[in-house]
């Protein structure tokens, strides 16, 4: 499988954005079969340029992680990312982890600090990593893999010294060798053209930073989401998300519309790619897709 930053490099000589998204591991043999029969399949027609697949809290979900990166690669010829993250874990069993993906034929890693389970207090493991960055060194010096990392347009919802300081921290991550940056979900572009300009300018990024894209489905779980992660909801945006109630039908199609401007806006500053974040359904990822002309040709 090709590295991540190879791809951005590709796509860029050809004068397209990369076209990515993002896959959790199924809670049921169901939700498994329904990702691999009918979600992938779907997205797979528009011949997008990787994947990723998320890692549970706590490291819940590595096996079953695995498992999808390596069938998505093996089964479908795709390039997939597998996430990693700091929480509950020592760097020996950080090492036992990419060990095992190496062993698959992954080389795409997505390093993150994470979110304790159940939502508490972060605290760090005996011999684990304090950092996201730590965890970014850790792996560059294993060697053999693309690192991916995280950044927050409106500033990590943990961070209390303000966003400028969460963006210098990016900063660090990429200066410790991460090759790229995936956002986390916003829904005003100003948000996300400050974060790239302070980056580029203020702290010389170069490496490619790539939006992540959430096309809504409903109301009540978009408000849960940003609750949860800490992303604003812009007059704009929040008085047609109202407006919807509680049809959700219509919170998908409003989600579809939305993601599309936001999209052609963030095109036309120059972005290397966009990454979606699914929630394992194909339609409206599918949709902004071909109305934006994303993918291979």
């Amino acid at each position: 499988m090709q590295f991540i930053r190879d791809i951005h490099n590709a796509c860029h000589a050809e004068g397209r954005p990369a076209f990515s998204f993002e896959f959790f591991p199924p809670k049921t043999p169901e939700g498994e079969a329904a990702l691999f029969e009918r979600t992938l399949p779907e997205l797979l027609k528009l011949k997008p340029d990787y994947c990723s697949v998320t890692y549970g809290a706590g490291g819940s979900t590595r096996e079953k992680t695995l498992g999808i990166v390596d069938r998505i690669q093996r089964e479908h010829g795709l390039t997939a990312m597998m996430h990693l993250t700091c929480v509950n874990s020592t760097a020996a069993q950080l090492g036992e982890a990419v060990d095992a993906a190496y062993a698959r034929g992954i080389r795409n890693l997505l390093a993150l600090r994470g979110d304790p389970p159940g939502g508490g207090e972060w605290t760090k493991v005996e011999g684990g990593f304090e950092y996201s960055s730590e965890l970014v060194a850790f792996l560059k010096q294993r060697g053999g893999y693309c690192i991916g990392t995280a950044g927050f347009p409106e500033g990590h919802v943990a961070c209390k010294e303000g966003r400028e300081v969460d963006w210098r921290r990016v900063a660090d991550k990429i200066n410790a060798g991460a090759d790229f940056v995936i956002t986390q979900l916003f829904f005003d572009n100003d948000d996300f053209f400050r974060f790239h300009d302070f980056l580029t300018g203020e702290c010389g990024v170069t490496v490619p930073i790539i939006p992540g894209m959430l096309p809504v489905l409903s109301r009540s779980q978009t408000r849960k989401f940003c609750e949860m992660c800490g992303a604003s909801l812009p007059a704009k945006f929040f008085t047609r998300l109202e407006a919807t109630g509680d049809d959700d039908a219509a919170a998908t199609q409003f989600g579809i519309d939305y993601t599309v401007e936001q999209c052609e806006a963030l095109l036309r500053f120059g972005v290397s790619g966009l990454h979606f974040y699914t929630l394992n359904k194909a339609h409206s990822t599918a949709e902004v897709a071909r109305r934006l002309g994303l993918g291979k040709k």
